[in-house]
C-alpha cells in the first residue's frame, strides 16, 4: 500500500483498473474453460448487426473486460516509459479498442464455426427423400424419412398432410417444417432418374470391335 501511494494519481488509476480487469479476465477465461456461463453479464449487450443468423458483437461485457484490461497495461507502459500523460491516454484508449476490435472478431468466427456444424431444419425444404419408417396418413403418426441436408445423409422425423400413409421405401419431397424440427413431407411427382450405366466397347489392336 506504501507502494501504491506513492504513485502518481494517473499511474494509480491505470494500476487499479489493470488489476480490476486482470482478475475480471481470468475469472471469465476460468468460467468458459471449466463450463460456467458468464453470459448473464451479456444482457447489456449491443449487437451492431441485428441480422438473422451471428451478429459482429462489438459492446459485449467480454469485449469491455478485455478493454479494460488493456487499457490499464498499456497505460502503465507508457508511463513507466516516459511518455507524456496525453499521449499515454490516447494509446491505452486505442489499444484497448484494437483488443475489443480482437475479440469481437475472435468470438465472431467461432460462434460461424459452432454454427456451421449446427442442423438447420429449414435447409431441408424441397430436399427429396425416403421414407424410412411408415409415416401414418394425416398426421396420425410419426415416421422418419431419409433425408440429405447440409451435405450428409440423415433420418429425421416426418408427418405428412396426405390422406394415405406413406410407407417405407416411398419417394417423397419436403414441404415444410415445423417449429420443433418435424419434416412436413408428402409423395413426390417428380422421378428420381437412375444412375446412367456407361457401357464400354473392347476393340483389337486393329481397332475392330
Amino acid at each position: 500500500m506504501e507502494w501504491y501511494s506513492n504513485l502518481d494519481f494517473l499511474l494509480k488509476i491505470y494500476w487499479l483498473i489493470a488489476i480490476i480487469g486482470s482478475l475480471v479476465f481470468t475469472m471469465v477465461i476460468l468460467l468458459a474453460f471449466i463450463g460456467g456461463d458468464a453470459d448473464e453479464f451479456e444482457d447489456l449487450d449491443s449487437e451492431i448487426d441485428a441480422d438473422s443468423g451471428i451478429g459482429f458483437q462489438f459492446i459485449t461485457f467480454k469485449n469491455l473486460v478485455g478493454f479494460f484490461t488493456i487499457f490499464g497495461w498499456s497505460g502503465i507502459a507508457c508511463l513507466e516509459a516516459g511518455l507524456s500523460k496525453p499521449l499515454t491516454i490516447v494509446i491505452s484508449i486505442f489499444s484497448g479498442l484494437a483488443m475489443m476490435t480482437i475479440m469481437a472478431a475472435m468470438f465472431y468466427f467461432m460462434g460461424k464455426l459452432s454454427d456451421s456444424g449446427t442442423l438447420k431444419y429449414k435447409n431441408a425444404i424441397d430436399a427429396i427423400g425416403e421414407v424410412y419408417l411408415t409415416i401414418g396418413a394425416n398426421r396420425t403418426k410419426m415416421g422418419k424419412v431419409s433425408v440429405r441436408v447440409q451435405g450428409a445423409l440423415r433420418e429425421l422425423d416426418a408427418l405428412t398432410d396426405s390422406l394415405m400413409e406413406l410407407k417405407s421405401g416411398t419417394i417423397v419431397k419436403v414441404l415444410d417444417v415445423t417449429n420443433n424440427g418435424i419434416l412436413i413431407v408428402d409423395q413426390t411427382k417428380k422421378p428420381i432418374e437412375p444412375i446412367k450405366q456407361h457401357t464400354y466397347e473392347i476393340t483389337d489392336n486393329s481397332g475392330r470391335a
